[in-house]
């Protein structure tokens, strides 16, 4: 009788474990790339396109693929702003540019009035460990005694700064105060470098080159040796080993020792080493903590310029000759004037066959690359929690925004054009009621869209006062249809192009001017006034121009879709809670008083019939 009863018991004991396993926070896993368009990735282009390479040729990403497999991609999202700082800030903060009141490369303070906790901040009040490793580009400080000092978001920060000066990387950019164990007079600002296998820095300084006779050459030996296409053109002007943006060329260092190598290594450092403190180049952090749920996010710096794949898969991807996006300078004619800026300002049109060539090969090689990194990256994740009978959830975000590769006659990105702005997400999770396995989510989401969702796998109720700041929807809501399903997306830019919103439909795309200058606070009802002109708009029909060639908003049978567009996204971006903020200049942000604009309130409501 005593048997059956401690049967029993156990039993109850085991229904009750495997209850609380399933209520039990998950780990949360962001992973998070750079300039990273949507056709690299073999799985997208079969969902958007029904062909399994990009359009320009061969691509190759088995384990994105494979993740599309195991959990829920969501197809159509898109970023609010073609640009890292803006794009990264409204997916921490889960904000629109025009809420959070930042829209370019400016930094700021959490000090104004209308300011809330970012994602990880929000986490860590959950009960979770945060852990961010890489590349970050959120440009956040807080006040302390009058002045702007940085502000650390994450418990632990292994930043690619320290990383880079640690020489754990192929490539990099940084000040030097000393030169072969001398201290400078004055430092060598922003100098590049190549780090070899070896460990040895190779500088490339016109300066250095100037003042240190023995350093003469070595920019232009670097630039052979590394079969490097910097770019030029006639803003930029011709080009030199000197000149910015690589383009194309090879890494110093072989697979796993570049700086995306050592994200992923360093991050399994941090997994094996339970409770325990390991080494990461010059600097000692904790392992992970068993203790509580983790949320760790890494920011790959691949494939942002410099383009830098290792031998090993240049050399596969040199095999492939790719169609170059074709480019016609009538285009110019009709394009807006602040997309015409971004183009001129990067334009490669005029590059010969064989560096177009280079320049594409190099890219998709890198992204191949990327892709087995992340790939390591999330098997060491889900086996550390499984290990650990821990639920979780992965989160991988192709692209804080996408790259042109001759798109539209240029590179970069800034612009509303779709191939700067889509950037579909892949969410596995343990949880496949959430998140099945193999689901294609078509319904638009968003970058604002990703602090939500991560907050309620962490427990949070969405639906608290605390949480009522976020603009973004949970995507396990959107995936279980359970959201409001969203007529059109919209974002809203200033670098490079100058201040431009857009607004994206299943079937169109309209952007527009917003402001006639960067002044925070003045003239905030400007596109109100301004003639449509003046709005410099641009118009697509994406169903029959899907690449957004020619600007259709002067067009007269086309006038009523243009004016309808034009007036819901104006209502949005500027009516709907706008937010300025005159946060200073440089890094001396104390400024914290707040502009808004709300004569249209509620304009938000994701419904616009054309």
């Amino acid at each position: 009788m005593k048997r059956k009863v401690v049967i029993v018991i156990l039993c109850l004991i085991g229904v009750f474990k495997i209850g609380n396993a399933q209520e039990q926070q998950p780990n949360v896993l962001w992973v998070l790339t750079d300039d990273h368009r949507y056709d690299a990735i073999r799985s997208f282009n079969k969902m958007l396109h029904g062909r399994e390479n990009s359009e320009l040729g061969y691509v190759e990403s088995p384990q994105a693929d494979r993740l599309t497999e195991m959990g829920t991609t969501f197809i159509n999202t898109y970023c609010q702003a073609a640009g890292c700082a803006p794009s990264r800030t409204s997916m921490h903060s889960g904000r629109y540019p025009f809420r959070s009141g930042v829209y370019e490369f400016e930094y700021y303070n959490n000090n104004a009035e209308h300011c809330e906790p970012y994602l990880p901040e929000q986490m860590e009040s959950l009960g979770y460990q945060t852990v961010h490793i890489g590349k970050l580009g959120v440009r956040i400080k807080t006040i302390k005694n009058g002045k702007a000092v940085p502000h650390v978001l994450y418990q632990t920060d292994i930043n690619f700064k320290q990383l880079r000066k640690d020489g754990l990387t192929g490539w990099g950019k940084d000040w030097f105060y000393e030169l072969d164990g001398e201290k400078l007079e004055k430092p060598l600002k922003s100098t590049e470098f190549f780090v070899t296998e070896d460990g040895e820095f190779e500088y490339i300084s016109e300066r250095l080159e100037n003042e240190f006779p023995k350093y003469k050459g070595t920019a232009e030996k670097a630039h052979r040796k590394y079969d490097l296409l910097r770019h030029y053109n006639k803003k930029k002007g011709p080009q030199t080993p000197f000149s910015p943006g690589i383009l194309a060329g090879v890494s110093s260092r072989k697979a796993g020792e570049t700086r995306d190598g050592y994200y992923s290594s360093i991050f399994e450092d941090f997994l094996i080493n339970e409770d325990m403190k390991f080494k990461a180049g010059s600097r000692t952090f904790d392992g992970v903590d068993t203790s509580k749920p983790l949320f760790c996010h890494i920011g790959y710096d691949f494939p942002h310029t410099p383009v830098l794949p290792p031998v090993s898969y240049r050399d596969r991807f040199k095999k492939y000759t790719y169609k170059v996006p074709a480019f016609d300078e009538d285009e110019l004619k009709t394009m807006s004037a602040q997309q015409k800026k971004q183009v001129m300002n990067s334009y490669t049109d005029h590059f010969t066959a064989a560096e177009k060539q280079a320049m594409i090969q190099d890219y998709f090689a890198f992204c191949a690359y990327g892709d087995d990194l992340v790939g390591q990256a999330v098997d060491d994740f889900i086996a550390y929690s499984e290990k650990n009978n821990q639920p979780w959830m992965v989160m991988y975000v192709v692209g804080d925004h996408g790259w042109k590769l001759n798109d539209h006659g240029s590179v970069s990105k800034f612009t509303p054009w779709e191939i700067d702005t889509h950037n579909p997400i892949i969410v596995v999770s343990s949880d496949k009621k959430k998140f099945p396995a193999g689901k294609v989510v078509r319904d638009y989401t968003e970058f604002v869209d990703i602090a939500p969702t991560i907050l309620a796998a962490g427990g949070a109720d969405l639906k608290a006062e605390k949480f009522e700041y976020l603009d973004g929807l949970d995507m396990a809501d959107v995936a279980a249809g359970k959201s409001p399903k969203r007529d059109y997306i919209i974002g809203e830019a200033h670098a490079v192009t100058g201040p431009r919103a857009f607004i994206r439909t299943n079937d169109y795309v309209f952007s527009m001017q917003t402001r006639p200058n960067k002044t925070r606070g003045k003239d905030m009802d400007w596109a109100l006034k301004a003639s449509y002109e003046d709005l410099d708009p641009a118009l697509y029909d994406t169903n029959k121009d899907p690449h957004e060639v020619n600007n259709l908003a002067f067009n007269k049978k086309y006038q009523k879709i243009a004016k309808k567009m034009k007036e819901k996204l104006i209502n949005i971006v500027l009516g709907d809670n706008r937010v300025e903020v005159g946060w200073g200049k440089g890094g001396n942000v104390t400024g914290t008083n707040v502009y808004r604009s709300n004569f249209a309130p509620g304009s938000h409501d994701y419904k616009l019939k054309l």
